[in-house]
């Protein structure tokens, strides 16, 4: 057997499965280590090979455990051994020492006396390599031994290597493409492995086709008998702030942090978010210029809503930003982690949402069970419509400022336009020529034809 050639084409083989090549040289060393012992050794021998993997070489020892005289089980103690193990009793009392007795066998163990003329600093309880004659010819029986040793070694190394790179991974989100749609779950190609996306990890009413490449959330990565299996999800909440690190930089660089997420996926998420530094606007950087930042996130997840939220150390402040976009008069901070909110007649459904979304979210969010209550049912005076008014509406407010507002002025433009609509009418209707002219053309026409 050709150990160079066949030790560069396992380990080679080795690479292409991404699997460190000092692990495939240990599970070659150890397999050729067996075939050793199986052709040239003895039974109960411990040997160890090294394989120099530049030019192919192998060296062989054996191993043998350092003991002295006290270390080893007299005759009495062996017939009480064996007595022992005839009534059931598989261990027997260690002696005063603290030290373990073994019985002593020439081809494991060696006296302390002669292992100091082979190592003279070696010590009880060490153990002595004793070098053995190289041997490059192996039998048959043993060659075949050695490669499904090998084979089976570097695929439970293979499955190591695999279960350890995605337990890395986990928290984390990756692309994946589906491979296959079953009822219960989607298989995804997530690149050395399948991921499964558990039909309780699919975001509800969303369609998987196969070929479809998504952005999945490396829940948790389980050993099977099969090999390492990855749980993926689309509707963790943790989804959402790794989505918003891709594409907001000021998150990814620290400046701007996620504090709280609430999703109901597939319907609407909210997200609190803060920023570490002055001059940084937090809802603006996750927004983007014209809201391109938060749209690449929201068609990822198919279209859900997600309100961006600004967090606050006063709880009042932040339990009345979370019911945005209702518009809140003010909030009470009551026992046993409650809170209730005061908003306008106006304002109610909003506050509370379609089926209690809104007001569910915010009290996921803020942590607070939180009461919405209306300015009439509790008899309080309501502010004025103008501090009420929605975003649009200001807009829509400061444009009309632009245009005259009093009463004289717009009298005047409507005046201007009559008049301007009077000459139009004017001077499209035809001029008619005096009647006199007319009788003198008639006559010269009446000649000519004469």
């Amino acid at each position: 057997m050709d150990l160079k050639t066949f030790t560069s084409a396992v380990i080679e083989i080795a690479e292409e499965r991404g699997i460190p090549q000092e692990k495939v040289i240990e599970v070659i060393a150890n397999a050729i280590a067996s075939a050793y012992k199986k052709e040239y050794g003895k039974k109960k021998q411990k040997i160890v090979a090294e394989i120099d993997a530049k030019n192919g070489k192998v060296k062989f020892w054996q191993i043998k455990f350092v003991v002295d005289k006290d270390m080893i089980l007299s005759e009495e103690e062996l017939e009480t051994l064996k007595t022992k193990k005839a009534e059931g009793v598989a261990e027997i009392e260690e002696p005063a020492t603290g030290e373990e007795k073994v019985r002593f066998n020439p081809e494991r163990h060696i006296l302390l006396e002669e292992a100091k003329k082979i190592s003279p600093g070696i010590k009880t309880g060490e153990e002595l390599k004793i070098p053995l004659e190289s041997k490059e010819d192996f039998g048959r029986i043993a060659a075949q031994t050695a490669k499904q040793v090998i084979l089976q070694k570097i695929k439970e190394v293979e499955k190591e290597s695999l279960l350890k790179e995605y337990k890395e991974k986990e928290e984390e989100i990756v692309s994946g493409i589906v491979q296959r749609v079953e009822p219960n779950a989607i298989f995804f190609d997530i690149g050395k492995i399948s991921g499964i996306l558990p039909r309780k990890e699919q975001i509800p009413g969303e369609f998987y086709r196969p070929g479809q490449r998504l952005k999945l959330y490396i829940l948790k990565t389980e050993e099977s008998p099969k090999g390492p299996q990855v749980i993926l999800s689309r509707a963790y909440p943790k989804l959402i702030s790794k989505l918003f690190e891709l594409e907001v930089p000021e998150i990814a660089a620290n400046q701007v942090v996620i504090k709280s997420i609430a999703r109901e996926a597939g319907s609407r998420s909210k997200i609190a978010v803060a920023s570490t530094e002055e001059g940084i606007d937090p809802i603006g950087a996750c927004i983007g210029q014209r809201g391109t930042r938060i749209l690449a996130v929201i068609n990822e997840l198919g279209g859900e809503k997600i309100d961006v939220i600004e967090w606050n150390e006063k709880s009042e402040k932040y339990i009345a930003n979370s019911l945005s976009p209702a518009k809140i008069i003010e909030v009470k901070i009551l026992p046993k982690n409650k809170a209730q909110a005061l908003v306008p007649n106006e304002q109610l459904s909003l506050a509370i949402g379609k089926e209690g979304q809104n007001v569910r979210l915010a009290a996921k969010l803020t942590g607070w069970k939180i009461d919405i209550r209306s300015a009439e049912e509790l008899g309080k005076p309501q502010p004025p419509k103008e501090e009420l008014a929605s975003e649009s509406e200001e807009k829509a407010e400061t444009e009309t400022e632009k245009k005259p507002t009093s009463a004289s002025s717009a009298k005047a433009m409507e005046d201007k336009k009559a008049t301007v609509g009077e000459e139009e009418k004017t001077e499209e209707k035809p001029t008619k020529k005096p009647k006199k002219e007319t009788d003198k053309n008639k006559e010269k026409d009446k000649e000519i034809k004469e």
